[in-house]
C-alpha cells in the first residue's frame, strides 16, 4: 500500500516562477478610493486603542471600575487583535481577502456599537475583546488587497506608505476625538464608540464598492486548525501574562503567571514543531511556512526583530509621556492631546517623503535612521526638565518618536510585501503586525517593571510608605520612575539600531522609482505584471525573494 504523498511531492496549486500570476489592472480613481478605504481602516483600528487612554479615568468613574481592572479596557482589545492576526491572515489568503475584510468589518461595527451600550465593567471589557477580533480580520486583509492591487512599482510604495501614515493619524485622532467627546458630548465617552462604528460603516461600503474581486490563489481550501489553535492560544497566554504580570498578587512570582508563561512557551514551541511536521509529512497546507523567516538571507527575520523593538519603544514612549503630562504636570486630557498633535503632521509627512526617497536611498540607511530617531525621543524624555518649555523637550521628542517608528513601519511593511508570495500576502502581513503587537506589550512590560522598581526605590529613600496603587507617591518619585522607564525604551531603540547595522547590510532599495509617463504616479499600477518572476534570481539581493507582494502592559502608574 502506497504512502500518501508528502507536501514536497504534491503538485502546488499556487503560482510559482513557472506559473506566473497576472495581476488585474485598476483605474487611477479606483486606486485612490481603494487606498482611502484601507487608510481609514487603519485609522479606526488604531483609534480604538489611542482613544481609550484619554477616556480611562472617566469610564472608570462612570462604571465604577476599580483601578486594577481599568487598563483591561485597552489590554482586551490589544490582546485579541494581536493574537488573531496570523489566523485571519491565513484565512484571507485561502478564502478571499475581500470576504474576510467584509466579515471582519461587520463584526467590528457590531461590537463597537455594543461598547457604546455597555453598562458594566465586565460587559465593556468583553465587548472590547470581541471588537479586537474584527480588527484582526481587517488589517491583514487590507495588506493582501494592497499588495495584490499594486504590483511592485512606485504605486505600491505610495500605497503602503499611505497605509502606514494612517496609523499615527489614527492614534492622535482617536485621542483628540476621545478627549472632545468625553468633555463635551451629552453621552460622554459612549459617543466615541458610535463615531468609530459610523466610520466603520463607511469603510465597509467603500470595501464593497472598490475592493477587487477575490482571486482564487489556491484550490486547496483546507485550514491547519491545530496550528491555528496552538499559535493563537500561545499568543493569548503570552500577552495576558505580559499585561498581568506586574500587577498580579505576587507580581511575576504569582503561581498562575508562572504556569501560564510556561504553557504559552510550550504551545508556541509546539506550533513550530507541528508546522514543520505538516510541511514534511502531510499534504495539509501549513498555517505558516517556516521558511518565510529565512527569506532574503534572513533579512525578513531581522526586519521583524527591528519592528518588534522600535514599535515597542515607540508605544512605550507614548504611554509614559501621557502619564508624565497627566500625573506629573496635571494637564487635562485635551491639553495632553495638544502635546501629541504634532505627531499627526510629522507622521503623515514622513510617509509621504518615504514614498519619494525609498527608491533612492538604501533601505539599510532608512531603517537604521528610523531606529535612531525613536532612540532620540527616549533620550529627550529620560533627561526632561519639568521647568523647561514644551518646545525644548516635548516637541522634539514627539517629532523623533513618530519619525522613527513610521519609517520602520513603512519600510517593514513594504519589505514584507516584497518577500511574500501572492498566496502569502495577508499571512505575511499578519506575521508582521503580530510581532509588532507583541513588541508593544513586551517593551511596555519591561519599562513598567523599571518604572515600578525605580519609583518605589525613590519613595523608600524619601521615607514614604506607598499605598496599594502608589497614589501617594511624591512628584519626585514619579519623575524618577518616568525617566528610568524612558532609559529602558532607549535600550530597545539602540538594540534595534545594532541589529539593523549588522544584519541589513546589502538590503538594497526598498522602493521602486516612478515611471516617466506623465500620467501620474499611479500609472504604474495600471499595467499588469508577472508575479513571482524573481524567484530564480541569485540570493543575496532583494530580488532573490521574488519582488512579490506582502497593548500595553498594565501598571499602577496608569491609575495614579
Amino acid at each position: 500500500m502506497e504512502k500518501p504523498p508528502t507536501r514536497s511531492q504534491t503538485p502546488s496549486s499556487t503560482p510559482t516562477a513557472h506559473e506566473p500570476l497576472v495581476v488585474p489592472s485598476l483605474s487611477s480613481p479606483t486606486s485612490l478610493l481603494l487606498m482611502a478605504t484601507t487608510c481609514f481602516t487603519m485609522i479606526i483600528y488604531i483609534a480604538s486603542i489611542g482613544s481609550m487612554f484619554i477616556m480611562l479615568p472617566t469610564i472608570g468613574r462612570d462604571l465604577l471600575i476599580d483601578p486594577a481592572s481599568l487598563q483591561w479596557l485597552v489590554t482586551a482589545y490589544a490582546l485579541t487583535s494581536g493574537c488573531f492576526l496570523l489566523l485571519f491572515g491565513r484565512l484571507a489568503d485561502i478564502f478571499g481577502r475581500k470576504v474576510v475584510f467584509v466579515a471582519g468589518s461587520l463584526w467590528f461595527i457590531a461590537f463597537t456599537i455594543g461598547c457604546g451600550f455597555s453598562n458594566g465593567a465586565f460587559t465593556l471589557i468583553i465587548m472590547r475583546a470581541l471588537t479586537g477580533i474584527g480588527g484582526a480580520a481587517m488589517i491583514p486583509a487590507c495588506i493582501g488587497i494592497l499588495a495584490h492591487a499594486f504590483p511592485p512599482s512606485y504605486a505600491r510604495t505610495v500605497a503602503f506608505s499611505m497605509f502606514q501614515a494612517a496609523a499615527p493619524c489614527g492614534g492622535v485622532l482617536g485621542m483628540v476625538v476621545g478627549g472632545i467627546v468625553t468633555e463635551y458630548a451629552a453621552i460622554s465617552w459612549r459617543a466615541l464608540f458610535f463615531v468609530l462604528a459610523g466610520i466603520g460603516g463607511l469603510v465597509l461600503i467603500g470595501a464593497i464598492l472598490v475592493f477587487p474581486k477575490d482571486h482564487d490563489f489556491s484550490e486547496d481550501k483546507r485550514v491547519d486548525w491545530l496550528g491555528a489553535f496552538l499559535i493563537t492560544a500561545g499568543l493569548v497566554l503570552l500577552l495576558f501574562c505580559l499585561g498581568e504580570g506586574e500587577i498580579a498578587p505576587e507580581q511575576w512570582n504569582t503561581p498562575y503567571i508562572i504556569a501560564l508563561l510556561i504553557l504559552s512557551g510550550l504551545l508556541i514551541v509546539g506550533f513550530i514543531a507541528w508546522e514543520h511536521y505538516v510541511e514534511t509529512h502531510l499534504t495539509l497546507p501549513p498555517l505558516m511556512k517556516l521558511d518565510l523567516f529565512a527569506r532574503g538571507n534572513w533579512k525578513f527575520s531581522a526586519v521583524l526583530l527591528i519592528s518588534f523593538l522600535v514599535n515597542g519603544a515607540f508605544s512605550s514612549w507614548q504611554y509614559w509621556a501621557t502619564l508624565y503630562y497627566q500625573n506629573y504636570q496635571f494637564l487635562s486630557p485635551i491639553m495632553t492631546v495638544v502635546r501629541f498633535l504634532p505627531m499627526t503632521v510629522v507622521g503623515f509627512s514622513v510617509n509621504v517623503i518615504f514614498a519619494i526617497v525609498a527608491a533612492h536611498v538604501s533601505g539599510y540607511v532608512l531603517i537604521t535612521f528610523g531606529c535612531l530617531g525613536t532612540g532620540i525621543a527616549s533620550i529627550l524624555f529620560a533627561l526632561i526638565s519639568p521647568d523647561e518649555i514644551y518646545w525644548a523637550f516635548g516637541f522634539p521628542a514627539a517629532f523623533f518618536d513618530v519619525l522613527g517608528a513610521d519609517i520602520i513601519m513603512a519600510a517593514g511593511s513594504l519589505y514584507v510585501s516584497m518577500v511574500a508570495l501572492p498566496h502569502e500576502q495577508s499571512l505575511a502581513g499578519g506575521v508582521f503586525n503580530t510581532i509588532t503587537q507583541i513588541g508593544i506589550s513586551f517593551a511596555t512590560t519591561v519599562s513598567t517593571i523599571v518604572y515600578d522598581r525605580s519609583m518605589k526605590s525613590e519613595a523608600q529613600r524619601e521615607g514614604i510608605v506607598l499605598d496599594q496603587y502608589a497614589t501617594n507617591a511624591s512628584p519626585a518619585a514619579l519623575l524618577y520612575g518616568y525617566r528610568r522607564a524612558q532609559w529602558a525604551n532607549l535600550a530597545f531603540a539602540l538594540f534595534a539600531t545594532a541589529v539593523s547595522a549588522v544584519l541589513l547590510r546589502g538590503i538594497g532599495m526598498i522602493g521602486v522609482k516612478p515611471e516617466r509617463k506623465g500620467a501620474g504616479d499611479l500609472e504604474a499600477s495600471k499595467e499588469p505584471i508577472v508575479e513571482g518572476q524573481g524567484l530564480e534570481k541569485p540570493a543575496g539581493t532583494i530580488e532573490d525573494v521574488g519582488m512579490v507582494p506582502g497593548l500595553p502592559a498594565r501598571s499602577t502608574a496608569a491609575v495614579q
